[in-house]
């Protein structure tokens, strides 16, 4: 089990004991922008105080994400291999068996994962599927695991049912700035993401979203985007910081990269704006040194996806990770 204490179970303590979570301050475009520029050495101390003050610095949440559906979606996301609009090598599928999920499931919480997320490449989920995906819930949270399902756009009896189902995550990205979101994403609007995100917090369940870098945005979208999801009426509980990982035959296959020491400071950035948040590192560590992960977890990312693969592109291998997290300290919650 990757770094975790002997004896512990595999249920996550979660981050230090606090009374309720608070709604974020009022984050201007302006404000963020002015603490994003920061000196380096100054930004990172800031976001490592105020990870101190949350969390146990030194722990870190192990998450692990299946994709039970595979390819054939009709939007048309420009970072996306799962999209029908582009030209990869990913094959469409059917729906996973409910009993070959809860086995890899099974699988993921004895490899040390406390959260298990699947998703499934859907504009939106069709009637027809409600009832399997209320029975892969149910199941899985009889293991003992969080759980995460990024299924799409919901409307609110969906959000109902998979919150009356026990689903603890709804993950559902706005992957950029409002402004920039046009260039990424023609068949949804932003819009449609947020009213996603307010379906979601209105049935009771917890928001997982976040973003991706390096897709040819500014750096002043980066940060606006952040601005946007500390603005909600309250912060997402997981935030998701993702690092474009380009896919031939997709429009950004030949996006330019984002530099290692922008992408550090976004991730304290979004420590700092949402304090109470879990910043997860999510695609993209494969290509990232253990340096550069390190910087990361200093400037308060506190959240992996650990495992193999991440739904189609590839990720650091269980020994890899073990291997960082005992060069600097670090063990699963």
């Amino acid at each position: 089990m990757l770094g975790t204490r002997e004896g512990e179970t595999n249920i996550p303590s979660q981050e230090k004991s606090r009374g309720p979570r608070k709604q974020a301050p009022g984050w201007t475009s302006q404000d963020a922008w002015t603490v994003y520029q920061l000196p380096f050495n100054d930004l990172l101390f800031r976001a490592q105080s105020v990870h101190r003050e949350h969390f146990d610095p030194n722990r870190v949440q192990l998450s692990r994400l299946l994709n039970i559906k595979t390819g054939g979606c009709p939007e048309d996301c420009g970072y996306c291999s799962q999209s029908s609009h582009h030209a990869t090598s990913v094959a469409a599928s059917k729906l996973m068996e409910v009993e070959k999920i809860v086995a890899e499931a099974r699988k993921a919480m004895e490899s040390g994962a406390t959260r298990y997320c699947m998703g499934a490449a859907w504009r939106n989920p069709k009637p027809r599927d409600m009832d399997a995906i209320v029975e892969v819930v149910g199941a899985v949270k009889q293991l003992g695991l969080e759980t995460c399902m990024t299924l799409g756009m919901l409307d609110r009896d969906q959000a109902d049912r998979l919150s009356a189902a026990g689903l603890d995550y709804y993950n559902h990205n706005i992957d950029t700035s409002e402004r920039y979101y046009p260039s990424i994403v023609s068949t949804r609007t932003f819009d449609d993401r947020l009213n996603t995100l307010e379906h979601v917090r209105e049935a009771g369940m917890k928001v997982c979203c976040g973003g991706i870098l390096g897709m040819g945005e500014s750096e002043q979208d980066r940060v606006d985007m952040l601005v946007t999801l500390a603005s909600l009426p309250e912060a997402p509980e997981s935030v998701p910081i993702n690092m474009l990982i380009p896919i031939p035959g997709t429009p950004m296959a030949k996006a330019p990269p984002i530099g290692p020491i922008e992408f550090v400071r976004i991730v304290a950035l979004a420590r700092i704006m949402m304090p109470d948040s879990f910043v997860r590192l999510s695609a993209g560590r494969s290509a990232m040194t253990d340096e550069m992960q390190a910087l990361c977890f200093f400037s308060g990312a506190n959240s992996i996806f650990v495992g193999d693969t991440l739904l189609t592109a590839g990720n650091p291998q269980d020994e890899a990770d073990r291997t960082l997290f005992r060069r600097l300290g670090l063990e699963a919650l």
